[in-house]
């Protein structure tokens, strides 16, 4: 068995494909696994994930990923989200004694950036995906509905709309609202919210990235596979209609029972003939899928700026900030080391209009929003930050797709 590709999605198949009996190659391009979910070493030493990850209960294919690569521990779990509106209202979202799907009725009812009509309308909305499981009838309309105008249709007000579910789903899909397909969006809310009360719990890594993937080169190679990194695939070997092998750098051909490719679909659109995506009807659009981005912005204070381990702000260009330092806590004990001041990261995803700007510019304004969310940061020093812009982060769930 052959893969190709090194990240999560490569390396998840690669290791239940082994311990099921299959001797697996996995070829990777880059030097590194872990693909776009990764981190790497700034010259004075700092780890910097390439971009924020993070799990929810409800992935559970992720997290039994985690579990076969012995990974599970680095994985911290919250079961209480904190919000912030630009008026410095805060609100808490935890699961209370109620089951499912009462369990956040508590801290929702008390949600204070949003008010009753808001409330009201999310709980109209939200009944209506409790009571189809998840498959509203509108979910089906050909050419799809965007999750905005499934939102208009049921009566959302403008602030349930951008201090809910908006917060919730960009951050999720990393797309807008009128970009997405309303299958996804739906999905979400009723596997992560509605479907058990644990769903919505936030596994944040508590290693950089690149850790969290020590175990899988061994746990391949132990039952008889191999991973190669530096492997990029050059082409692939047609006969008879049918893949019979694939090429490497220095005309070295590769063969194998089956492949599996688990590469960016923009990546896969270019590796296959014409002849065989026109073939297969799921393969004919691969070109018209589009891609999102996500930028990262990464601060280093002289000193504690936040308490919390992460935080969500509303209405603002910053979404997340994660409070770096007290999530590698642990792993820095371990090391005996003693990190000075706090480090910070911020993500925004769905980050189109952070693209073509300079990086001091958006360093200055994160660093504001920053600033009027956590009045210790105006009396802090910022002594170090940097910007990561991931332009092809995921692929854009467009209606349709």
């Amino acid at each position: 068995m052959i893969v190709i590709g090194g990240g999560l999605a490569g390396l998840a198949a690669g290791i239940a494909l082994a311990e099921s009996g299959w001797r697996v190659r996995v070829f990777e391009q880059r030097p590194f696994l872990g693909g776009r979910a990764t981190s790497y070493v700034l010259p004075d030493g700092e780890h910097v994930d390439n971009c924020q990850h993070v799990t929810l209960g409800c992935c559970t294919n992720l997290e039994d990923f985690y579990t076969r690569i012995g990974a599970a521990g680095k994985i911290k779990f919250f079961d209480r989200l904190f919000f912030l509106d630009p008026e410095g209202r805060h609100g808490e979202m935890q699961a209370g004694f109620l089951p499912a799907p009462f369990h956040l009725t508590g801290s929702f009812a008390a949600f204070a950036p949003l008010a009753l009509l808001d409330k009201l309308s999310i709980a109209r909305a939200m009944l209506d995906i409790l009571r189809t499981k998840g498959k509203p009838s509108d979910l089906q309309e050909n050419g799809g509905v965007s999750m905005l105008e499934w939102l208009r249709r049921r009566g959302q007000t403008k602030h349930a709309i951008e201090r809910f579910w908006r917060v919730v789903l960009v951050s999720a899909l990393d797309e807008e609202l009128d970009r997405t397909d309303a299958r996804f969006g739906v999905d979400v809310f009723w596997k992560a919210f509605l479907s058990n009360s644990t769903g919505y719990r936030m596994g944040v890594p508590a290693v950089p990235l690149a850790n969290l993937y020590d175990g899988c080169k061994s746990e391949i190679e132990c039952r008889g596979g191999e991973v190669l990194l530096r492997a990029p695939v050059r082409g692939l070997k047609m006969e008879n209609g049918e893949l019979s092998g694939v090429r490497f750098d220095e005309g070295r051909e590769e063969t194998a029972d089956a492949y599996i490719f688990a590469v960016p679909h923009t990546v896969l659109a270019e590796l296959l003939p014409e002849s065989v995506k026109q073939s297969v009807p799921l393969l004919a659009n691969l070109d018209k899928i589009k891609v999102a981005p996500i930028t990262g912005v990464h601060f280093w204070f002289d000193r504690q700026v936040m308490t919390e381990p992460f935080l969500t702000l509303l209405d603002t260009t910053t979404q997340w900030i994660f409070n770096k330092s007290a999530l590698y806590a642990d792993s820095n004990a371990k090391e005996k080391t003693a990190p000075v001041g706090q480090y910070l990261q911020l993500v925004i995803s769905a980050s189109y209009d952070l693209l073509q700007k300079p990086r001091q510019e958006i360093i200055d304004l994160c660093l504001g929003e920053v600033c009027q969310a956590l009045p210790a940061a105006r009396g802090a020093e910022l002594l170090k930050a940097t910007v990561i812009k991931e332009a092809a982060a995921t692929f854009s769930p467009e209606p349709g797709v």
